[in-house]
């Protein structure tokens, strides 16, 4: 199994191959790919060093999987070429993901729409991947009507310009900046750019994809992303209205049995997710369950995931083991 790792050096594409290597998955040759500028760099993985490789120099090689964290207007140019060699993309950013002709593909949730004919397959955005993860079986159960949701997202998400910005604040250190705002000490109620309609890009993309995910056009959701000044992950209160009664006993049993999460509700003994703890895990952590007294049927919930983990490389990674295992690649 050959595989590429488009965007190699980035934060996102260090992390595929960590996780490739912890994963075990059956990678005889690595490609390690970047721009031109870091064509000749070298990347470890499994012990031995790789030099990274130009755009068609890894299409010549014929992998049978390339795994794109490279930002859209890479994928853009460079997703479709490698389909066109017959490679299978799946691919981390934006670019792809509302396309009709392409699948939004969270594993626990809806791999059974790929075929061998997905040439490129997109991973969700990070904040949508642990929301769905966790409402999900809630939604089986008892239908969701309307979600509100409020982001609290680690500075990785922006990249590792971001985490050095953090990190330089908070020493005093000059540094490049990625935000316009300060990170230390602060709470940024921007996330991408504004569109026309007050929200940000960011915000639309967890509207937008999750009806795509969950296949139900009727499901409303109006989001709020905050960036704030951790590494280990994104954080997320959710409010969720359901059309069909429930019982929290039963909400717990539900997250405790779907897959990829992992239920931590026990206040009493101060148990409740938090980025530090879901930190280089990549299970979606769900607690801080309660009913919304002001309006009946309607659910309180706190989602945290490692962003770069599941609300990225995990995600491809298990989108690349899904179909490895159903012989689609």
């Amino acid at each position: 199994m050959k595989v590429a790792v488009v965007g190699a050096t980035g934060l996102v594409g260090t992390k595929m191959m960590q996780v490739l290597e912890e994963r075990n998955f059956p990678v005889t040759e690595l490609l390690p790919v970047a721009s031109e500028r870091s064509v000749g760099k070298e990347v470890s993985f499994k012990g031995k060093t790789y030099k990274v490789i130009g755009m068609q120099q890894a299409i010549d090689e014929k992998p049978q999987v390339a795994i794109f964290s490279a930002g859209g207007g890479t994928s853009l140019e460079w997703a479709p070429k490698f389909a066109a060699a017959g490679i299978t993309v799946i691919d981390n950013s934006s670019a792809w993901r509302m396309d009709p002709t392409k699948k939004l593909v969270v594993p626990e949730i809806n791999a059974e729409v790929l075929t061998s004919e997905d040439k490129i397959i997109a991973n969700p955005n990070c904040s949508t991947i642990q929301m769905v993860v966790a409402l999900n079986p809630l939604h089986k159960a008892y239908k969701m009507k309307r979600v509100i949701v409020s982001t609290y997202q680690s500075v990785t998400g922006t990249g590792k310009k971001a985490v050095d910005q953090l990190f330089n604040e908070r020493t005093g250190k000059e540094g490049e900046r990625a935000y316009n705002q300060p990170i230390d000490l602060n709470v940024i109620p921007q996330i991408d750019v504004f569109t026309d309609n007050g929200y940000t890009k960011e915000e639309m993309k967890m509207t937008n994809e999750t009806i795509k995910i969950l296949q139900d056009d009727s499901i409303r959701l109006t989001a709020t992303a905050i960036r704030i000044p951790v590494i280990g992950g994104h954080s997320e209160s959710i409010n969720v209205e359901f059309e069909n009664e429930f019982e929290l006993d039963e909400v717990r049993k539900l997250l405790q049995d779907a897959p990829g999460v992992i239920l931590q509700d026990d206040t009493a003994a101060g148990l409740y997710p938090m980025p530090l703890n879901a930190h280089e895990k990549d299970e979606v952590f769900v607690g801080r369950l309660r009913r919304d007294e002001t309006q009946p049927k309607t659910l309180n919930l706190w989602v945290v995931s490692d962003n770069l983990r599941k609300g990225a490389a995990t995600n491809a990674v298990q989108i690349a083991e899904y179909l490895l295992a159903q012989k689609l690649i």
